[in-house]
């Protein structure tokens, strides 16, 4: 087991007269394999804030109407991780006619993953490799040979075709390759949103990390394209399609946000160890039951009408 002391620290100055809604996506996931121990949520403003949980991913999402000014909002969580072990040799595809209905969405094109312009790419590339983790594990490694870890190389509107033709990305971007040429030969494939645990510090501060899941056999096998960090310490926030299922901040109105300042480290005793790399496949769902997709709705007290309706501003994991 892997236990994880993180914390998020938010800054934000609200512009506008009438306040601003905002959305956050930084409060760790409960699921069948990750459990928040204690958590805590600080906020600088007399603010009552609404927590909903989308039920098919177990992503949890904070809504707040700020007033207008300085916005400070502070995470506190302590996560254990219980992750599933096996021999990556063993691990197969499954056709699509064996896959559950409910993991087709992550079978298809999304906003930033175009994996229906890749399909030639991908069939010259890899089609001829023997299906299962290795071919997989060919997709992650040839992503990493063709593009190259550049901070601030890229913004919200870059997408997998855009990171194929640049050759630079950050951790999102590598991510959405993946799951392209993934979903492009018809393998299930999303993102996750956590912390980038185990990070260069030559790299940068702390930040939050983007990864990708594959379906294999009968659940979501972990692996991290942008190779910057160490998979067992990564700690589930938002799970979905792509980076729009997962923006860690969505701010409807004018709104300036600071950089996110982040802390992971990994708790180690008597019943806990340290965040390794191995050559295990690893997976923190259960079998067949973490898969299923839907739909987010959060209930909201209602307020006057604006002259205008705000495109929202987000922020993604980077």
């Amino acid at each position: 087991m892997i236990r994880l002391e993180l914390s998020v620290e938010l800054d934000y100055e609200i512009e506008d007269a009438q306040g601003a809604d905002l959305i956050f996506n930084i409060h760790a996931a409960q699921t069948s394999c990750q459990t928040v121990e204690s958590e805590r949520l600080v906020l600088s403003q007399p603010l009552t804030p609404l927590l909903a949980t989308e039920p098919g991913t177990a992503s949890r999402f904070l809504r707040v109407h700020a007033e207008p000014g300085p916005l400070r909002l502070r995470y506190d969580a302590v996560v254990s991780i219980r992750h599933h072990r096996t021999d990556p040799d063993g691990l197969a595809e499954t056709p699509i006619e064996a896959l559950p209905l409910a993991l087709m969405p992550y079978v298809y094109p999304s906003r930033y993953c175009q994996s229906d312009r890749l399909l030639q790419l991908a069939a010259d590339e890899f089609g001829a490799l023997v299906p299962g983790y290795s071919r997989v594990l060919a997709i992650q490694h040839w992503v990493q040979q063709h593009v190259r870890f550049v901070s601030n190389s890229s913004d919200s509107t870059t997408s997998a075709v855009d990171t194929l033709i640049e050759r630079v990305g950050v951790c999102r971007d590598f991510a959405h390759l993946m799951i392209a040429l993934c979903r492009a030969l018809n393998i299930p494939a999303r993102i996750v949103s956590g912390t980038d645990y185990g990070a260069d510090p030559a790299l940068g501060p702390p930040d939050f990390h983007a990864y990708a899941e594959v379906y294999l056999g009968d659940r979501w096998y972990l692996f991290d394209p942008s190779g910057t960090g160490i998979p067992m310490g990564f700690l589930r926030l938002g799970t979905g399609r792509d980076a729009a299922d997962v923006a860690f901040a969505s701010m409807f109105g004018r709104v300036t946000a600071s950089a996110p300042r982040i802390a992971n480290r990994a708790i180690v005793s008597a019943d806990s160890e340290m965040p390794h790399h191995c050559r295990e496949a690893l997976s923190t769902t259960e079998a067949a039951t973490d898969a299923a997709t839907g739909a987010v709705a959060i209930a909201t007290p209602a307020r006057p009408a604006s002259s205008a309706n705000p495109r929202p501003t987000r922020q993604l994991p980077r």
